[in-house]
C-alpha cells in the first residue's frame, strides 16, 4: 500500500512540474518529486541510487535551475499578473504521446515480481532453465576474478569500471560546465 502512495505522489509531482505556470514554483516542485522518487528508490532496496536521486535530482540541479532563471531573466520584462493563472494550459498532442507511452509501460509493470519476491530473477542465482541470473553471476564470480571481497566495490570497479568512469567524467564535465558559466557571469 506504501509503495502505491508513493508512487501516486510522486506521479502527481511530476504532473505539477509540467503543469504549474510559476517557474520557481516548478523548480520547487521537481525537488520534491526527485526526493520521492529517492524514497522509492529506498523501497526498491536501491540505497546508492537513492543517495544519487536525493542528493542530484533534489539538489544539485534544483541550485542550477535556480541560477539559471535568476541569470537568464535578467531584463526580461514581467508577464500581466492578470493574465497568467496558476496552471498552464494542456498541450493535447503531448498529453497523448503521454498516455500512449504510459499505457504499455503500466501494463509491463503488472507482470514484474513483487518486491522482495525470493524467485525473482534480481535475487536468484539461477533462472527456472538454470542459466545464471545477473545476480547470481556476480555473487558467484566476484572472489574469483576480482579478488575482491567486497561485492558492490567488485561490481563498481572491476565489471562496471568503464561505466563508473563515464559516471565521473559527465559529474566532472557538467561542474566545469556550471563554474565556466558562473565565471563568465562574474565578469560580465
Amino acid at each position: 500500500m506504501v509503495e502505491f502512495v508513493l508512487v501516486a505522489f510522486v506521479v502527481l509531482m511530476a504532473v505539477l512540474v509540467a503543469l504549474l505556470e510559476d517557474i520557481v514554483g516548478a523548480i520547487a516542485t521537481f525537488a520534491v518529486f526527485s526526493l520521492g522518487l529517492g524514497l522509492v528508490w529506498i523501497l526498491l532496496a536501491a540505497p546508492d541510487v537513492a543517495l544519487a536521486e536525493a542528493a542530484v535530482g533534489g539538489g544539485i540541479l534544483s541550485v542550477l535551475y535556480v541560477l539559471a532563471v535568476i541569470l537568464t531573466s535578467r531584463g526580461v520584462p514581467d508577464a500581466d499578473p492578470e493574465e497568467e493563472g496558476l496552471f498552464r494550459s494542456i498541450n493535447l498532442r503531448a498529453l497523448a504521446v503521454v498516455v500512449a507511452l504510459a499505457v504499455p509501460l503500466l501494463f509491463a509493470i503488472t507482470g514484474l515480481p513483487d518486491v522482495g519476491d525470493p524467485t525473482a530473477p534480481a535475487v536468484s542465482e539461477t533462472y527456472p532453465d538454470g542459466s545464471l541470473t545477473p545476480y547470481g553471476f556476480y555473487v558467484g564470480h566476484t572472489l574469483e576474478e576480482t579478488g575482491l571481497s567486497n561485492a558492490v566495490a567488485a561490481v563498481l570497479v572491476v565489471f562496471r569500471g568503464l561505466d563508473t568512469l563515464g559516471e565521473a567524467v559527465v559529474v566532472f564535465t557538467a561542474a566545469v560546465g556550471v563554474l565556466i558559466v558562473l565565471e563568465r557571469e562574474v565578469l560580465t
